[in-house]
């Protein structure tokens, strides 16, 4: 990551797991190269704009429930506030 600039974080790999794509078939979708989608999930590229639209697009989630400038929660806890129960 260039100096200066901040990592962006994602869910790309669960919700393209989630829906069965793998890192090429999600990247013809784009119309993008499949390393760049394994370079956006671990959180060595951050991606355009554009590219973080069409992605929110693609899923169908606003932008934000994909992409985040904080470390990014289960969706359950973020969309429905429930946390992880204790199992006894």
């Amino acid at each position: 990551m260039p100096r200066g600039e901040h990592p962006v974080y994602n869910r790309l790999e669960v919700l393209r797991v989630e829906r069965g794509l793998s890192r090429r078939q999600l990247a013809e979708q784009l119309d993008i190269n499949h390393q760049t989608v394994g370079y956006i999930e671990r959180g060595d590229y951050n991606p355009s704009l554009e590219l973080a639209l069409r992605v929110a697009e693609l899923f169908r989630l606003p932008v934000e429930a994909i992409f985040g400038l904080a470390p990014m929660r289960p969706l359950s806890e973020t969309m429905f506030g429930e946390t992880e129960k204790e199992t006894v």
